[in-house]
């Protein structure tokens, strides 16, 4: 049984959360608070974290950039809720690490549907009897044990950069359109996939070009969407 951690001030929302998630079958673990969270975080290792960006000692952002940073807890998928429906809030949070986000108010429905398509998809990408390794250039991506290498040096990757990455590793040269590439990568479409996409694009460019403002692997196709740059050898 999946173990969620949810992190949120708003008791009411925890309590409707909780209900839902449990229902679904999964074992849901409570914060308030980010310090408690953290604690939560290092000692129980939970499968996925649904987490409030507002809280009342340090913020989502601030979390994220923590647990991304941190190599025991630095794969753990994160779903982010939050009230700034600005798409600049938005773009923030997942250039620094999350892999979906939900604007309140939301459908509790909606936040199963999240949890379980993350979850299946950070299941199928550790490898859960897949034997493939993609080796593009200095690229080396070993699905089955979840590893990316640069020269023979780890990289680490979100779960949504991973299968990204993936994706476009195994169809070298083809070109995504934005909304195709979502929905491969995070296992569902929705509304406005664009610009979350061009955010996990640019921290991917990030980790892996020698000039994410030149990109050699992973190349934008105008007017598009993006591909592998099949030149790679």
């Amino acid at each position: 049984m999946e173990h969620i951690l949810l992190v949120d001030d708003d008791k009411e929302i925890v309590r409707l959360l909780r209900s839902y998630l449990e229902k679904a079958g999964y074992t849901v673990l409570l914060a308030y608070n980010g310090e408690t969270a953290l604690h939560i975080l290092r000692q129980d290792k939970p499968d996925l974290l649904v987490l409030d960006l507002m809280l009342p000692d340090r913020d989502g952002w601030d979390i994220t950039r923590l647990i991304r940073s941190d190599p025991h807890l630095a794969a753990t998928p994160i779903i982010m809720l939050t009230a700034r429906v600005e798409d600049n809030d938005k773009i923030i949070g997942l250039e620094i690490g999350a892999d979906d986000y939900i604007t309140k108010p939301f459908n509790p429905r909606e936040v199963v549907a999240r949890v379980r398509a993350l979850l299946r998809r950070s299941q199928l990408d550790r490898g859960l009897g897949v034997q493939q390794v993609l080796q593009m250039g200095d690229l080396r991506l070993d699905v089955g044990q979840h590893i990316l290498t640069l020269r023979g040096e780890p990289v680490e990757l979100t779960p949504t950069e991973f299968k990204l990455l993936w994706v476009l590793m195994e169809n070298p040269g083809y070109v995504f359109t934005r909304d195709e590439l979502m929905e491969k990568a995070l296992d569902y479409a929705f509304e406005g996939a664009g610009r979350p996409l061009d955010s996990h694009i640019k921290n991917l460019r990030n980790k892996i070009e020698p000039d994410p403002k030149n990109p050699s692997y992973i190349q934008m196709v105008y007017g598009i969407g993006y591909r592998f740059n099949k030149e790679i050898r």
